[in-house]
This record gives C-alpha cells, sequence and structure tokens, in this order.
C-alpha cells in the first residue's frame, strides 16, 4: 500500500532508537540513568487531581464544547490577563488537547502548499514535522551561541520572502533553555510588522524561568504585536499534567474558529474531567508550582556545574525549561573514538555507560545532546560522573 505523501516525508523522530534501548537495559536490570524526560518527575498536584476526580463523580464525563468548557476557557482569559498583561475574549481561545495539538491546528488552518514558516535553531522536534504536515516548508534560522542561540532580527529579516506565513518563537525555549528579553522581542516584533507576517509565541515553559528573570509575551508589546500573535500555552509543564493534554491557544478569532471547526471534526473535545483539572491547575493553589520550580533550578545548579568540570563539553546557563544543551564538538573524536555525530556518541553512551541522552539531530544540531535535568539530584550526580569517565 502507498501512504500519503504528507506522512512519508516525515522524519523519524531521532529519540526513538535511545529511548527504545534504554527501555531494553532496563528491562534487562541494568540500572540507567535517564536525561531525556520531557517532563516534571513529579506527580501532579494532589488538589489538581482531586478536583478531576470530584468532576468525574459529578457527572463531568460527557462530551465537552470542541473549544473546551467555559469556565476554563474564563480562567485562561484571567490568567492572559493577570500574567501576561494580554486581554483577550473567550471567543479568541481555544482548549487544545495539549500544546502540540494547538500547534497542530493552527498550522493546518493557516498554511496553504508552499508557504514557508521561519524556525530557529535550535528547535522542539515536532515544529518541521508538523509544518511539512500542513504541506508548508521549514524555513530555518540557524541561532548562534555567542548570542545564546538566540536569532537576531537581522537574520529574521534576511529570512523572511514573499512566501513567508510566519515564525515560531519558544521562550523559554526547548532544548536550551534560553529565554528572549523584552528588548530582543521588541525588535523581533519590528520586523514581523515590517513583512507583516504572523508570531507564533509558544510559551509552555513561561512558569519556569529562574534567577528572578521575568518571562514577557511578545503578544504584550504592541497593538500591532498582539494582533499578529498566536500564543500557545498549557498546564503540562508547570502542573507537571503531561498525560492530561490540556492546552490553549489564543489569537485572532478568526483563525480560533477555524481551528474549532478542524477539531470538531478530528478529536472533538479535550477530555471533560481533564479540563476540571486544568481548571483547578489556574485557579488553585500555586504553592506547589513553586515547589517543583524551586527544585529544577537547585538541579540545574548543579548540572551546570558538572558539565562546567568535564574538559570539552560546551553549553550555556540555561535561563529556564528544565534542559540543557550541551556541545559535543570537542569531544566527539576524543580518544581515538571516531563517532560521526551525537546520534552516534549518544548510542556508545548507552551501551558502555548505561546512561540516556537526547541527540541533538532531532533539534537541528547534529553535535549536541539535550540533557533534562527534570530528575533527582542523585540521578544527575551519577549520571554525570558516567560520562565523564566515559569522555576521559
Amino acid at each position: 500500500m502507498e501512504l500519503a505523501r504528507r506522512v512519508s516525508q516525515l522524519t523519524p523522530s531521532s529519540t526513538l532508537a535511545i529511548s527504545a534501548k534504554a527501555k531494553e537495559l532496563k528491562q534487562q536490570g541494568k540500572d540507567v540513568i535517564g536525561f531525556g524526560a520531557g517532563e516534571p518527575d513529579f506527580n501532579t498536584p494532589e488538589h489538581i487531581m482531586d478536583a478531576a476526580i470530584s468532576a468525574m463523580k459529578s457527572g463531568a464525563t460527557k462530551y465537552t464544547p470542541a473549544a473546551g468548557i467555559p469556565e476554563l476557557k474564563k480562567a485562561i482569559v484571567q490568567k492572559l490577563k493577570l500574567d501576561n498583561g494580554l486581554d483577550y475574549q473567550e471567543n479568541q481561545v481555544m482548549v487544545t488537547l495539549g500544546a502540540k495539538h494547538g500547534l497542530y491546528n493552527f498550522f493546518q488552518v493557516v498554511c496553504n502548499p508552499g508557504d514557508e514558516i521561519i524556525i530557529p535553531i535550535p528547535y522542539w522536534v515536532s515544529y518541521p514535522e508538523q509544518v511539512k504536515l500542513a504541506e508548508a516548508v521549514p524555513v530555518y534560522i540557524v541561532g548562534k551561541p555567542e548570542n545564546q542561540y538566540k536569532i537576531t532580527p537581522e537574520q529574521l529579516d534576511a529570512a523572511i520572502t514573499d512566501k513567508t506565513k510566519a515564525v515560531i518563537i519558544n521562550s523559554p525555549s526547548n532544548p536550551s533553555g534560553v529565554v528572549y528579553q523584552k528588548e530582543e522581542l521588541e525588535k523581533l516584533a519590528e520586523v514581523c510588522k515590517k513583512h507583516d507576517i504572523l508570531i507564533i509565541s509558544d510559551e509552555i515553559y513561561e512558569k519556569l524561568i529562574y534567577d528572578g528573570d521575568q518571562h514577557v509575551s511578545i503578544a504584550s508589546l504592541s497593538e500591532d504585536a498582539y494582533k499578529r500573535t498566536f500564543v500557545v500555552n498549557g498546564v503540562s509543564k508547570p502542573y507537571s499534567m503531561t498525560g492530561w493534554r490540556i492546552g490553549y491557544i489564543a489569537g485572532d478569532k478568526k483563525v480560533i474558529k477555524a481551528m474549532v471547526d478542524l477539531a470538531s471534526h478530528s478529536t472533538s473535545n479535550p477530555v471533560s474531567f481533564a479540563q476540571y483539572g486544568a481548571l483547578e491547575a489556574l485557579t488553585g493553589s500555586q504553592e506547589e508550582l513553586e515547589m517543583m520550580k524551586n527544585a529544577f533550578e537547585e538541579r540545574r545548579n548543579e548540572i551546570i556545574k558538572l558539565i562546567s568540570e568535564i574538559p570539552g563539553l560546551n553549553s550555556i546557563k540555561p535561563q529556564g525549561a528544565f534542559y540543557v544543551f550541551v556541545d559535543l564538538s570537542e569531544v566527539l573524536n576524543k580518544n581515538n573514538r571516531d563517532f560521526k555525530d551525537a546520534d552516534d556518541w549518544s548510542t556508545a553512551l548507552l551501551e558502555e555507560a548505561n546512561v540516556a541522552v537526547i541527540p541533538g539531530s532531532g533539534f537541528g544540531q547534529p553535535n549536541f545532546i539535550r540533557l533534562s535535568y527534570a530528575t533527582s539530584l542523585d540521578n544527575i550526580q551519577e549520571g554525570m560522573k558516567r560520562i565523564k569517565q566515559f569522555i576521559g
């Protein structure tokens, strides 16, 4: 059977082989240290689980509107107002099956064949694949290490053509953890205004920023930026609710309506009782969020210190999320070990040292690895010890 062209062009995830091998080794009883997790290692806070259970017992197990329950949409509108200084109406907000679903539906309803979407490198693995599924074309801009892997307005301006539909801004970033500052976002917004292109602002890690730094949504910077920006967010990362699959997107009501119409013929509504859990997450106590954030900051400091003690490894200190992006260029061919790229290196690290990391090829940087510090301090210390021994 011949598959549709839209799926035949997808790039297989570079994490699959490593993840499958790590699982196989664990089943064999091997002590595998995993730095791959893209999710908090804490359980969902109790009060959020209680809210979902209570909702189920009260009968919230039926269909809901495709755009989400009104109560949750109101809470999202309030959150965007209080946290980000953004004024939306409920018809400008859609509740989605995770932030990934919001991004997918957005590309499906705004892209025509041949449209170009600008994606900074390093990028989250699903951006290019979702763009290709919409029959659009990913256009890449490489963020330079001297600019903390962030793109400049000059780079953005040079990449825009008459086919450009939008640019993706992910701050804090997966995989680098970098955060765009207000002045940087203002300059990028001016370029977007000049060329009249849309902005997709992926803000899923906004609650996980360290060192007293503050998140700024590009949509809040001007009336023009507000009109051309679509803010994507969710409860997965800050509230340790990855499996609940509740995200949201806010922006122009015409586009949001089209996304809702698409969902009504594909996914229908987000899970009913999970929406009530998300409602509690946004409106209830934030104490455990702060606890998790403080734990991540402590772990970040530890893993950065340990990386700095290993000759040949280079990274910048992440300002947000729970990842550190490490340049392996100096160690790939060390000690007569002729590794082609980080994929080969990561496979050998897993097989010889029982440490699982995510190779950077899936993020557009084949000589890098991504380490998640969403794991215990003991695991971080033991895992980095093994990496040091492997390199040495």
